[in-house]
C-alpha cells in the first residue's frame, strides 16, 4: 500500500523548473554548462574577440568551425550560442532526451534520488558534488526517465518500483542520521532502522504529502523526511522504550501498531503509569493489548476498571493485573462485564472474585468464554455443583490454565488404572486441586513409581495413599521423599511396615526432619515408648511436640496412668480426662478390692499381663 501510493504521489506531483542544460550528456557538456553559470568562459572570450577584429577591419565575419564533437555536444553548442538571449524558461522539445537503455535509465534514476552523492571527475556528464550550487539541475527531470517511448509500461512499472525502492534507502539514511542524533550507537541505530519498514514506508508517504504545502513546495525529499520523522517524535519514544527493556521487534511492532500515530504511544503509557504499572512492564502491557488500544479513550479505560473495583478488585492492584493480563486493555466494557458475570453466576462474592483475579490475572482476560465454559462443565462431571466449582477456581484459578484433552483426561486415566474413583478424585480436586495442573508423566508417574518401588507402599493401597495424601504428589523424591525415606529406615523400620504406616498416615513423608528428630527423640528417651507404639500410630508425629506431647505426658505421669498413643493424643482435652477419671475410680476399686463382678467372674479368664488400664481402653475400643 505504502508502495504504490508513494509512486503515485512520485509521478503525479509537478517537478521543479529545470533549465535546458539539465538534459546535457555529453561530457564535455559540462564545460557550457559551467560557463554559463560563471557569466563568461573561454569560448565566448574567444568568439568576441573574433568579431570585434572583423568589425574593425572591415572583413566578414567568418564562420566558426568548431572542434567536430558527437551529435549531442554539436547540438547544444548551437543551440547555446544562438539562444543567450532567451528567456531560461525551456520548452516541451527542450525537455526531450535522447533514447536511454535500461542501464543508464537506472543509473540516472539513482543519481536523482541518493541522498550523498560522490563527486566526479572533471567534464563529467552529470555534476555530482553535493557542493554545487546546480547538482540537482544537472540531472535530467525524473518525470522524463519514465516518457521513453521505445519502453513499454511494464518496465515504467519497473522503474517505479526501483524509484521506490531508492527512497526508501534514502529515507532509511535521514532516519539513521536522526537517531545518532539523538545520541544512539550506530549498531543499535542500524539493528532497529532495519526492523522499521512500515514506519519508513509511512515517513516516505509523508513527506510526499508534505509537497502540497505552499511551504514545502519548493524544498526537496530530503527536507521533507528530517521534517515528518522531527515533527512525530519517534526518536525520543524510541530511547524511553529501550529504557524500559524492549528489543528490536518489540519496538518495531509498537511502533507499527500505532499506524504512525506515535501521540497514541505517549497517551496510552501514561494512563498506565497513573494506573501503577511498573515502567518495565508498560511496553508490554502495550504490545499484547492490541492495535485496538491505541484507539481507545482514557476515559472508556476508566470506566472499565472502575467496574473492576466495585466488584472487588482494588484500585492499587490494578497495576499488577495489567502487567499480568494486558489483554484486557483490548475488550469493551460490555465484554468485561460478560466475563465478570460468568464467575459471579457461580455463586462467588466480591472478596472470592478479587482475590481470584489477584492471584491469577489471566483467568480474567486471556481465555475465551467457550473454553472457560468447557472446563466448568468437565470440573462439575466429577460431582461438584456449580458453587463448588466456583469455591475451587476462587481457591485454585490456574486450573482454568490447564487444557482438557493434554492435562486432564491423560490424568483422570492414569489415576483410574490405579483404583482411584470418581469420589477420589473429587476428594483430590477439593484437597489439593494443584495436582490437576502439573504435568502428568514429569511430575506424578515418578512420585507414584517411587511409593510402590522405594517406599513399600503396595498396589492395593497406592490408590488410598494418593487420594488421601495428594500433597505427596507435589513433593520433590530426592529433597525430600526419599530423605524421610531413610529417616524412618534407620530407625528400624521394615520397608513393609513403613508402607502401611505410609497407607495409614501419607503426610508422614512431608514432615521435616528437624521436626521428626525431636519427637522421637522424647518418646524413646522421656516417654519410654518402644518403636512398635510409632508404627502403630504414625501421626504421632503430626503433633506438636511442645503444646501437645510434652503437656499429655506429664498429665499421665501425674495421675498415674498408662493409654495408647492414639487416646493419649487423639482425644480432646475434655475426653482424656474423663478417660483418666475413669481409670483412676477403677484403679481404686481394684486397690480396695472392690471389684466389679464382671472383672471377676469365674467364666472370664485373666492373662498374667493384664491390666485395668489395658481392659478400660479395649472395653471402650470395641463400644467405639
Amino acid at each position: 500500500m505504502y508502495v504504490s501510493l508513494l509512486a503515485t504521489k512520485m509521478l503525479s506531483s509537478p517537478s521543479p523548473p529545470c533549465h535546458y542544460h539539465s538534459t546535457v550528456y555529453n561530457p564535455r557538456a559540462s564545460v557550457f554548462h559551467r560557463s554559463n553559470s560563471n557569466s563568461g568562459g573561454f569560448h565566448h572570450l574567444k568568439i568576441s574577440k573574433i568579431q570585434s577584429r572583423a568589425s574593425t577591419s572591415g572583413e566578414p565575419t567568418p564562420e566558426l568551425n568548431p572542434r567536430n564533437h558527437n551529435s549531442k555536444s554539436m547540438a547544444l553548442l548551437l543551440h547555446h550560442l544562438s539562444n543567450q538571449s532567451q528567456s531560461s524558461n525551456p520548452k516541451r522539445e527542450d525537455l526531450e532526451h535522447p533514447r536511454l537503455s535500461a542501464e543508464e535509465r537506472v543509473r540516472l534514476l539513482e543519481l536523482s534520488l541518493v541522498q550523498n552523492r560522490t563527486p566526479q571527475f572533471p567534464g563529467s556528464v552529470y555534476v555530482q558534488s553535493p557542493s554545487d550550487a546546480d547538482v540537482s539541475s544537472s540531472l535530467p527531470p525524473l518525470q522524463t526517465l519514465f516518457r521513453d517511448g521505445d519502453f513499454d509500461e511494464d518496465n515504467d512499472q519497473e522503474m517505479i518500483m526501483r524509484a521506490v525502492e531508492i527512497r526508501r534507502k534514502v529515507t532509511a539514511e535521514i532516519f539513521l542520521e536522526a537517531m545518532r542524533r539523538g545520541k544512539f550507537g550506530i549498531t543499535y541505530s542500524s539493528n532497529l532502522v532495519s526492523k522499521l519498514d512500515d514506519f519508513i514506508d509511512y515517513v516516505m508517504v509523508e513527506a510526499a504529502s508534505l509537497k502540497r504545502l505552499p511551504e514545502f513546495s519548493n524544498s526537496n525529499f530530503n527536507v521533507r523526511a528530517k521534517t515528518v520523522i522531527h515533527d512525530s517524535n519517534v526518536v525520543p519514544l524510541i530511547r524511553w522504550l529501550k529504557h524500559n527493556s524492549l528489543s528490536y521487534p518489540q519496538i518495531r511492532k509498537l511502533i507499527c501498531m500505532s499506524k504512525g500515530d506515535l501521540e497514541s504511544i505517549i497517551r496510552l503509557a501514561n494512563w498506565l503509569k497513573s494506573m501503577h504499572v511498573k515502567g518495565r512492564f508498560i511496553g508490554l502491557a502495550m504490545l499484547k493489548g492490541g492495535e485496538s488500544v491505541f484507539k481507545r479513550g482514557s476515559e472508556e479505560l476508566d470506566e472499565i476498571f472502575e467496574y473492576l473495583e466495585r466488584n472487588g478488585v482494588r484500585k492499587e492492584w490494578t497495576g499488577y493485573v495489567l502487567s499480568r493480563c494486558p489483554q484486557l486493555l483490548s475488550y469493551s466494557f460490555e465484554e468485561i462485564k460478560t466475563r465478570v458475570g460468568f464467575f459471579l453466576d457461580m455463586g462467588m462474592n466480591d472478596k472470592d472474585f478479587g482475590t481470584m483475579v489477584f492471584d491469577y490475572p489471566r483467568i480474567l482476560g486471556y481465555f475465551t468464554l467457550t473454553e472457560m465454559s468447557e472446563k466448568v462443565n468437565y470440573l462439575k462431571e466429577f460431582g461438584l455443583s456449580i458453587e463448588e466449582v466456583g469455591k475451587l477456581l476462587a481457591f485454585k484459578p490456574e486450573l482454568m490454565s490447564c487444557s482438557i484433552e493434554e492435562r486432564w483426561k491423560p490424568l483422570v486415566k492414569y489415576l483410574y488404572y490405579h483404583g482411584i474413583s470418581r469420589d477420589g478424585m473429587r476428594r483430590m480436586l477439593t484437597i489439593k486441586p494443584m495436582v490437576f495442573c502439573v504435568d502428568l508423566e514429569m511430575t506424578i508417574v515418578p512420585k507414584v513409581i517411587f511409593l510402590m518401588t522405594r517406599a513399600g507402599v503396595t498396589k492395593r493401597d497406592i490408590a488410598k495413599v494418593i487420594a488421601s495424601g495428594p500433597e505427596l504428589l507435589g513433593c520433590s523424591i530426592v529433597h525430600k521423599l526419599e530423605i524421610n525415606m531413610k529417616y524412618y529406615l534407620s530407625l528400624g523400620i521394615r520397608l513393609q511396615q513403613l508402607g502401611e504406616m505410609i497407607a495409614d498416615f501419607p503426610m508422614l513423608l512431608r514432615y521435616n526432619l528437624d521436626v521428626l528428630r525431636p519427637k522421637y527423640r522424647y518418646l524413646r528417651r522421656t516417654m519410654v515408648r518402644p518403636l512398635e507404639d510409632v508404627i502403630e500410630f504414625p501421626r504421632f508425629f503430626s503433633y506438636s511436640l511442645e503444646s501437645r506431647i510434652i503437656p499429655r505426658h506429664k498429665i499421665l505421669v501425674e495421675n498415674r496412668v498408662n493409654m495408647k498413643l492414639r487416646y493419649m493424643l487423639g482425644s480432646t482435652d475434655e475426653e482424656l480426662e474423663k478417660k483418666i477419671q475413669d481409670i483412676r475410680e477403677r484403679r481404686q476399686r481394684f486397690e480396695s478390692t472392690i471389684v466389679n463382678d464382671e472383672f471377676f467372674s469365674p467364666e472370664k479368664e485373666i492373662d498374667d499381663d493384664f491390666t485395668v488400664e489395658q481392659t478400660l481402653i479395649d472395653t471402650e475400643t470395641e463400644a467405639k
